[in-house]
């Protein structure tokens, strides 16, 4: 009996063969299993993806001293934004432009070769921004998939001066085969709890320079109601909105803590995901003294000022909170 295998099996099967790490081969099979046809034609298929599932999940961990994962990067900050781009699209340009990291900068391609962090403020909030090397259609580098996989949200990165459809098809292809989008098929968390994709958005390099109506083509040719953030890191413009569009795609609040009887802290906020709680804030200062809150009072959106405030009540961007313990 033929197996039938659908487009989304050969999707995740190319996925597991590009994969480069356990854990990424892990989920590959996972999805070749949750998309598998279920009949009397894949039972030999599904046995033999269940074997090779259970191998790689009991098979040691090697543990070596001298290795180090360049692309593990420990977020910082309010959150983090990496950077996916085809080679020479200007992700350099907007780091440098943007934070005081040390960027390599050049007009020749694959100048990077490892992830560079640097960090942006928005406001009073700062936000770790990742510069990644590039990909092709034919290359990426092996553990790279795993920057994207750990970060908040991905930043594709097309240059308006250059082939806006290859770059767009490039990255999609890239993020589609592995998973890393979040949209109707793919949720941000598979069944088994592994996290999967991740917001998107593109920002849309070196406008001083593009092609009459490349912006317009890019976000025709771009199936995903993605955000388009036009910036010249050359001569500045865009960049303020771009700040902007991190910020609000992380989904966060901010909150200002107010001691009992002393003007608020309004120069370093609490950050904490949008429709957090009193009592979220409370754990986030300390779990263990959370327990112990009495009652809140707040200044802000929707209430009147120094209003008492429930551990259930929802905050908002900017509110500010004075907690009281027992």
């Amino acid at each position: 009996m033929p197996a039938n295998l659908t487009p989304e099996y050969f999707k995740a099967e190319r996925w597991f063969r590009e994969a480069a790490t356990t854990e990424e081969k892990i989920l590959a099979l996972e999805q070749m299993l949750s998309v598998m046809p279920k009949h009397k034609g894949t039972d030999h298929l599904h046995a033999d993806l269940r074997r090779k599932l259970s191998k790689l999940k009991e098979a040691p961990v090697k543990k070596t001293a001298k290795h180090i994962d360049i692309f593990h990067i420990p977020r910082s900050g309010s959150g983090q934004i990496v950077l996916l781009g085809t080679p020479n699209c200007g992700k350099s340009s907007i780091v440098a432009a943007l934070t005081n990291a040390k960027v390599n900068v050049a007009d020749f391609p694959f100048a990077t070769t490892a992830p560079v962090p640097g960090m942006v403020k928005f406001e009073d909030v700062p936000i770790q921004l990742v510069d990644m090397p590039p990909i092709t259609a034919d290359y990426l580098a092996p553990g790279q998939v795993g920057t994207y996989r750990n970060c908040d949200v991905i930043a594709i990165v097309i240059d308006l001066s250059a082939d806006v459809g290859e770059q767009l098809h490039i990255c999609l292809d890239f993020l589609e085969s592995r998973n890393l989008l979040i949209d109707s098929e793919t949720p941000a968390v598979d069944g088994q709890g592994n996290v999967l994709a991740k917001r998107a958005f593109c920002i849309c390099t070196k406008s001083d320079i593009a092609k009459a109506g490349a912006l317009g083509t890019l976000k025709q040719s771009c199936k995903y109601p993605f955000e388009f953030v036009e910036i010249s890191a050359k001569i500045g413009t865009g960049l303020e909105k771009l700040s902007a569009t991190f910020f609000s795609l992380l989904n966060i609040i901010r909150i200002y803590a107010k001691p009992p009887g002393k003007p608020a802290d309004m120069t370093d906020p609490f950050t904490l995901p949008a429709g957090a709680t009193v009592m979220d804030l409370a754990s986030a200062i300390h779990r263990e003294l959370a327990e112990k809150l009495k009652f809140a009072r707040i200044w802000g959106t929707g209430v009147y000022p120094g209003q008492n405030a429930q551990r259930n009540h929802i905050l908002n961007d900017k509110d500010i909170i004075e907690l009281h313990f027992s």
